[in-house]
């Protein structure tokens, strides 16, 4: 079996995390030249020369940390940030108070939004708002609560840098993901049609062949003809639909976007999590069920999604009992957004008027039971329409956001 393609996602935030690793040595680097230019006008150079040495070296030691965002834990960023707000705040001990009303640089200078630029790289612009308030207020706090212009503006500039920073990131990573899944169902198009039109070169015309054959003959071949016809449509409806296994639905919408990941799923697993309802449905289809589905997935939670396909078998099963061994039949799919719409039809004689009715009276509750009270408990609802001697109509209604 041929194996399916794997596409491989390139990071859009890797090169932002690699400058972000470059910025930090070289601000380290400016911090420590701009100390050595001016430390004879500091009050005690000896502080400020330990904070520099610390800083050097924790920039050093770290610096594989922000290469990307695996290694750049929450445990780093908050380690990082403390160091740069500590620097902040021992400025008024090492520095004259001239110099900081003056609006001179803080200890650390331009270093500090390195840690704020790994919070918005890492988590958004959420994050990059706490980091980069923490910071102005211990701007402020070493001013005395009286800062100059040129320090608002230096806080301001940080803030919306990277506020607008980690907006950029997250609608980066759910474009990105968008992007990967498009390929994902791309690859899996073209291997799905390269298998359709193997199976269509043999295993479809062989069973075609059988089918016509049969029928030709008759008498016990014609069983098998029409054995043969029923398993090429199931063939048929499984190569175009390409779902074999459900797909588990995996939904994030903190990026900024809502992002729809898609995973087989072995039958049976968890109950967590959301279902593509196609991929319950599609089996039903046969040489006399015709399945209708939309080209996106119909996600919904995996016990909503089984209980909904149950009452479709319910319906289908009613088919078969009731409308005659000739009878075909309908399942079409609708996904409206806020409800999940499924509707069965066929072509059967009908049900006579006050039929159902007997039929609950006499303790025969397949329709009440197995359809209706599926969907009540749902929050759905099932309404049957039938027309004697022009067959029945069975619509299942389930809404979206009051499912389980």
């Amino acid at each position: 079996m041929a194996k399916r393609e794997r596409v491989v996602r390139m990071s859009v935030e890797q090169p932002l995390w690699q400058a972000l690793t470059a910025y930090r040595l070289l601000t380290m680097v400016y911090a420590v030249l701009l100390f050595a230019s001016a430390y004879r006008k500091f009050d005690q150079p000896w502080t400020a020369a330990g904070y520099l040495a610390v800083l050097a070296v924790w920039t050093v030691a770290t610096r594989r940390k922000p290469a990307g965002a695996a290694s750049c834990t929450r445990r780093f960023l908050v380690a990082d940030l403390t160091v740069a707000l500590v620097g902040v705040l021992l400025t008024p001990l090492a520095d004259t108070h001239a110099r900081i009303a003056a609006g001179g640089p803080t200890l650390p200078s331009i270093w500090t939004a390195g840690s704020v630029l790994a919070f918005a790289l890492k988590g958004g612009w959420r994050w990059a708002g706490v980091a980069s308030t923490l910071v102005a207020v211990a701007n402020i706090v070493i001013h005395g609560g009286d800062p100059t212009r040129d320090t608002l503006h230096n806080v301001l500039l940080v803030w919306v840098a990277s506020i607008a920073l980690g907006y950029v990131i997250e609608v980066a990573r759910a474009s990105e993901a968008t992007l990967a899944r498009a390929l994902e169902i791309e690859a899996a198009t073209r291997e799905r049609e390269r298998l359709a039109r193997d199976i269509h070169d043999g295993v479809l015309q062989v069973l075609a062949m059988v089918q016509r054959r049969g029928t030709e003959l008759g008498g016990e071949a014609a069983e098998l003809g029409r054995m043969a016809g029923e398993q090429e449509v199931a063939l048929r409806t499984l190569v175009s639909s390409g779902l074999v296994h459900p797909s588990r639905v995996s939904r994030d919408g903190s990026l900024g976007a809502l992002v729809d990941t898609y995973e087989v799923e072995e039958p049976g697993s968890s109950d967590e999590g959301e279902l593509d309802l196609r991929s319950l449905l599609a089996p039903h289809a046969g040489s006399r069920v015709s399945f209708a589905e939309p080209g996106a997935p119909v996600p919904l939670p995996v016990p909503a999604a089984r209980e909904l396909a149950a009452a479709v078998g319910a319906a289908l099963d009613n088919v078969r009992k009731h409308a005659g061994e000739g009878a075909r039949a309908w399942i079409l799919v609708e996904d409206w957004g806020d409800e999940v719409i499924v509707t069965v039809r066929d072509d059967g004689p009908g049900i006579p008027a006050g039929r159902l009715d007997q039929a609950a009276g006499e303790g025969r509750m397949g329709v009440a039971l197995s359809i209706r009270g599926r969907l009540r408990e749902l929050g759905g609802s099932a309404e049957l329409v039938s027309v004697p001697g022009q067959g029945t109509e069975v619509e299942l209604k389930v809404p979206r956001g009051t499912t389980q």
